[in-house]
């Protein structure tokens, strides 16, 4: 089950990362704040499964998430750029109805639209019935989560015996889970041709390039752990924000936003 450490321990790794010279200062502290918030948020759900178990099923559990989501959004809004801080508070105070159609919307169109802050408060509790292996009933679209139908956020590589350039992982943006995928294949529009699948990187980041499809001109940011092995990469990903505002210069979307929301 995920943990209310678990999201400390990424909260203190953004925190850490703000001294590394050159660094998203801004984003990070966000990060920082965003992720000590989805501990608590962990933290209360796992309270609320072990008094009454959760189901997996948004559509059931809902009524008893929804009463965190104002202290959620209320801690976000701390540290969030203005313009985020500002749609923060206005959501923190919308009624549960308004509340209730905005979260199921989200939940049954995984990765067909970006609602940044219904992503932000339900990662946590996906990251808590995923943990429990409890069935998440929701619609998986193909390169999708096999385990909750979110969308990837970044590719992974690590080392494998069987591969010289180690095996690639997707990293789930909705759960956090990872799933093996193939290792030259666009995961939002399946393309497999070599030549249509350009690779970027820059010397700068020697660990991290842009894997990008030139058919459906979306990206995915990938982290390769065999040349650093970074204890996060979802929070370290916020390091090489100008690969990402170089790929999106050069006509490419990111499949889904990072953690900070880039």
């Amino acid at each position: 089950m995920a943990t209310e450490d678990e999201f400390g321990r990424r909260a203190a790794r953004a925190a850490e990362l703000v001294r590394d010279p050159g660094a998203a200062t801004d984003l990070l502290r966000f990060a920082a704040a965003l992720l000590s918030a989805q501990g608590q948020a962990a933290s209360a759900f796992a309270a609320l499964h072990a008094l009454e178990p959760l189901t997996g099923d948004l559509r059931t559990d809902i009524d008893r998430l929804i009463p965190r989501l104002s202290p959620f959004l209320k801690l976000v809004a701390e540290k969030a750029p203005p313009e985020l801080a500002e749609e923060a508070l206005r959501r923190s105070a919308e009624a549960a109805e308004t509340v209730r159609g905005r979260l199921l919307a989200w939940w049954d169109a995984p990765g067909s639209g970006e609602d940044y802050l219904s992503r932000a408060f339900l990662r946590p509790y996906l990251a808590v019935v995923t943990g429990l292996s409890l069935p998440v009933p929701r619609r998986r679209a193909p390169g999708h989560c096999p385990f909750c139908g979110g969308p990837p956020l970044l590719s992974i590589r690590r080392s494998a015996p069987e591969s010289e350039a180690g095996s690639r992982f997707l990293v789930c943006a909705d759960c956090g889970g990872e799933w093996p995928f193939g290792r030259v294949r666009c995961p939002s529009c399946f393309e497999e041709s070599p030549d249509k699948l350009p690779v970027f990187q820059t010397d700068r980041h020697p660990g991290v390039r842009v894997e990008a499809c030139e058919v459906c001109h979306r990206y995915l940011k990938s982290i390769d752990l065999t040349v650093d092995a970074r204890p996060f990469p979802e929070v370290d990903d916020l390091l090489s924000i100008a690969v990402d505002l170089w790929a999106q210069e050069g006509g490419f979307a990111r499949i889904a936003p990072g953690v900070a929301g880039l």
